[in-house]
């Protein structure tokens, strides 16, 4: 490892966190925050290069793997699940992995973050291949399940992105595409589920939700591809389809029900 300045674990710009009000504790908490945007922004490039590589992995099969340690992994894992009820994908095309296994998503698992070959047995087991791409998240760049899992996908060919709050890290340096977001020091000295983990949902966010869009999941700005797991989301889909067909809602639900989705419902009527 080359030295860097680990900015996750430098000292927050404020002290004495015990004396302040709680005003003072939450307007100074949101002050940070709203640094956190403009640091993703400056990742875009990045993002990109990730997105694009996906978009095209995807159309050939492949899938998209997180790993990650602690709020990282959860934070992987969140993302991963929320692909199949938005965009309608299989569940197994959006992967989510935590060191420690799914035990370690309600409750830490103590050292499964510092075992530098359990990642890469966790993905074999999803039989990864050179289709795949595989993010490493960890705030501090340093996490060996993390660094493990990326080290070992290169060595099969599979295209690797690592998204950390520390320039210049590990995790930085061994990933194929890397994606730096420095918010500068926590609020609360080394808290990195704060704006580190911020960063993180914002960064991912915005690749999955790409991603999604690239590979058609969209329809001008709607999720027509959505699961009608509950009755908001089919009002939503029958809105959708009074919205792109003219129709009344009980004409649109009717649609809905007979076709089972917005998109095939849209398909089939608009011929």
């Amino acid at each position: 490892m080359s030295d860097y300045i680990k900015i996750t674990e430098t000292p927050s710009d404020y002290s004495d966190l015990e004396f302040m009000s709680t005003r003072s504790i939450l307007e100074n908490i949101n002050r940070e925050d709203q640094k956190v945007a403009e640091a993703v922004q400056k990742a875009i490039p990045q993002l990109t290069r990730l997105v694009d590589a996906l978009e095209e992995r995807f159309y050939e099969g492949g899938r998209l793997f997180y790993i990650g340690a602690g709020t990282s992994g959860r934070l992987g894992i969140l993302d991963a699940s929320e692909i199949p009820p938005t965009y309608g994908m299989p569940h197994n095309r959006v992967i989510g992995l935590i060191a420690g296994g799914d035990s370690a998503i309600r409750k830490a698992v103590e050292f499964a973050e510092d075992d530098i070959k359990q990642a890469w047995i966790d993905l074999k087991s999803y039989t990864i291949t050179d289709k795949d791409v595989l993010v490493g998240i960890a705030a501090s760049g340093t996490t060996p399940y993390v660094l493990g899992g990326i080290s070992d996908a290169k060595k099969h060919g599979i295209l690797t992105a690592g998204i950390t709050n520390n320039p210049g890290s590990p995790l930085a340096t061994l990933s194929d595409i890397p994606i730096e977001i420095n918010v500068g020091p926590e609020f609360v000295t080394g808290s990195t589920r704060m704006k580190s983990g911020t960063s993180q949902k914002l960064a991912l966010n915005m690749i999955s939700t790409a991603l999604m869009i690239r590979v058609g999941r969209v329809k001008g700005n709607k999720m027509v591809n959505m699961q009608l797991s509950n009755n908001k989301l089919v009002d939503r889909g029958t809105r959708y389809l009074m919205e792109g067909l003219g129709l009344n809602y009980e004409d649109a639900q009717n649609a809905l029900n007979q076709y089972g989705s917005v998109i095939k419902a849209l398909d089939a009527l608009k011929k």
